[in-house]
């Protein structure tokens, strides 16, 4: 079934997504630590190896990025919402009003991840600033939703998706 644009009530605000994101930034904490204490439990505690400098095994932090990012990525395409999104009555869908294909799905992960790359900027900035330029990453990836009719942020335009309020 198809829903009307031009109803400005469905398109969800700003403030909420980003309410909804605080949420789920308590569960990726969460998925992130339980990852955490499995890869330790699996390599004996070697993930980290202490010396002069700590080194972190090649593997584990594209393995969280990976669960990170199923999580965020099932989420929208199974039900359309993650556990931030549901207190706060937003779904995502397709712009036609559809569930979320698992294409969009991926789309919208990649995109909003794309800031993270900002990362890499650590030996320059030093951890404080690259950590900086990946929060103004986000922000600028977040602005087109306060000037899009259908409050769109980047993520959505690449994926074809949008917010709905729901109930």
């Amino acid at each position: 079934m198809t829903r009307s644009h031009d109803n400005a009530s469905i398109s969800c605000p700003l403030w909420r997504r980003l309410a909804a994101l605080v949420y789920d930034l308590l569960a990726v904490v969460a998925i992130v630590m339980v990852v955490g204490l499995l890869c330790q439990l699996a390599t004996g505690g070697q993930v980290v190896a202490a010396g002069a400098h700590a080194t972190i095994a090649w593997w584990y932090q594209p393995l969280q990025g990976l669960v990170v990012g199923a999580y965020f990525g099932v989420s929208w395409w199974r039900g359309g919402q993650t556990l931030g999104m549901r207190p706060w009555h937003i779904r995502v869908v397709g712009t036609d009003g559809g569930r979320v294909s698992p294409g969009q799905a991926l789309g919208r992960v990649v995109v909003a991840a794309l800031p993270l790359l900002l990362l890499a900027l650590a030996p320059w900035l030093g951890l404080r600033g690259a950590v900086w330029a990946v929060l103004a990453g986000w922000a600028l990836c977040f602005a087109p939703a306060l000037f899009d009719p259908r409050r769109r942020a980047l993520h959505d335009l690449a994926a074809g998706t949008e917010l709905h309020r729901i109930g």
